[in-house]
Parts: C-alpha cells; structure tokens; sequence
C-alpha cells in the first residue's frame, strides 16, 4: 500500500514521527509521499524522506499560503524539485472555500507552478475546493505540457470527477469516504472512478476514518490505518481489496516514476 498524501511535518507528529513510520510499515503501508505546502514545509518534507526509508515529497505553495509566492519562494521550489526524494510539484491549487489568500493570488501561485512542473517535466499534486471551474481553466492550457497529475483529497460531484479523468487526472481518495455524514455522496462515486485512475491515502493528520474502531485516543489520523480505507473502498467499489492494492500501487509507480 502506498499512501499518496502524509502531513508528516505536522505539528501533530512532532513527538512520535519515528513510531508513526514504523507503524504505517507494520501495518502493510510500503511508500509515502509527504506532503509540501508551502516553502519550509517542503523543504521539512525532503528532509524527512531523505531521512525515511520508502517516503517521498512534494515540493510546492498550497492555495491557503499562495499569498508568500513570489521569485524567492518559487527559486527555492525549483532548487528542491533537483532532489531525488522530490517527485511531484504542489500541493498547488485553488480553494475559493476560505480563501486564506485572495483568489488572484491563488490564481497566479497555481499558474507559476503548473509553469514550473511543465518546464521539469515533472507531475502535479493538486488541490481543489469550491473552485472547479476556475481550476479547470487555468489547468487545461497544461494539460499537454505535463507528464500527468493527481487532484488529491477529491470530495467533488461526480461531473466534475468526470472531467478530471477526461483530462486523464488521478483522483485520490481519502477517509472522508468512511463518514457517514459527509462521505456518502463520494461513496456512490466510489464504482465510476477507473481502477487505473484511483489513487488512496490517508491525509495524515487530518480526516480520521470515523468508522474506524477501536478510534485512537489521540483522535489522529495515521498512515497505519491506509488497510482500512483501502478496505473499505475495495468493499463500496465491489473489489477485492489485494486487487485493489495492486492496481493503485502501480498508478503511483506509473505517476511518480518511483520504485517501492
């Protein structure tokens, strides 16, 4: 299993990093990519792969922090992306939801990073909320630029699930499907996603399973517990979930261009 989206330089696991990576890979997780979403917590992210057997980074401003873009920060991005654990640019994106930065500054922060991703000839980690046609608009004049993306935490509609696997784009999916009370709506999505287009990870820190049980005393979410959201996905897409396994582990392969 590889888990496509860990928070690992979260304050949350500032005390226990070294057990939480030794009980995602007890737990059947063989990779992850950690993510980067503004310039130090990029640069935090390289680090901990390089430190970390089996992990990888992200090097990028996520919409929230598009406000710090400017030629300093996107110098240290390209810098970062030359490093072998660095194999995707972002998190990057548009979120018109809380619009901690103003639109426009998200607008030109994505923009200048799809710009970089296509000039490194590397591929897109991306994040979109309540900004899906604005997203797509900026995103299309690339499309045949890049070598490919992933739009990662995807809670959208079915149409615009659809519109990004037109445009050939990994969804990624994380235990947001496993709420009851949020999650149903992508859970009917779960069976129109292609196989050879899902990708799976947990958000870690964030969006704990909450059919998990028993739930964890800290009520964090962990890499560890990526067997069951691949299990429950699986179930709610009529697959077995070793099949599963396979064919999402070769995605992120196929994407990242990495060997695990």
């Amino acid at each position: 299993m590889f888990d496509i989206g860990v928070n690992l330089t979260s304050s949350q696991f500032s005390h226990d990093r070294d057990d939480v990576i030794a009980r995602a890979k007890a737990a059947g997780v063989s990779g992850m990519l950690l993510t980067g979403t503004n310039r130090h917590e990029s640069e935090e992210s390289q680090r901990l792969a390089q430190r970390f057997a089996g992990c990888w980074s992200t090097a990028g401003v996520h919409p929230h922090d598009s406000s710090s873009w400017n030629a300093e920060v996107e110098a240290s991005i390209r810098k970062l992306a030359q490093q072998p654990e660095v194999v995707a640019i972002g998190e990057c994106g548009l979120d018109f939801n809380r619009n901690f930065s103003t639109p426009a500054e998200q607008e030109a922060a994505f923009s200048a990073q799809l710009a970089l991703a296509a000039e490194l000839s590397m591929p897109v980690f991306m994040h979109c909320r309540d900004a899906h046609a604005r997203f797509l608009a900026l995103l299309d004049p690339w499309l045949d630029k890049l070598p490919g993306g992933v739009l990662h935490c995807f809670t959208g509609t079915r149409e615009e699930m659809q519109a990004c696997i037109d445009r050939g784009l990994y969804i990624g999916i994380t235990g947001w499907v496993c709420d009851e009370r949020r999650g149903l709506e992508l859970r009917e999505l779960l069976p129109f996603i292609p196989a050879d287009r899902l990708m799976i990870e947990t958000d870690a820190p964030y969006l704990l399973p909450r059919d998990l049980s028993p739930k964890p005393k800290s009520r964090r979410n962990e890499p560890a517990f990526m067997a069951h959201i691949l299990t429950q996905i699986a179930h709610w897409r009529g697959e077995e979930a070793q099949w599963l396994e396979h064919v999402t582990d070769n995605n992120v392969k196929s994407l990242f261009n990495i060997a695990f």
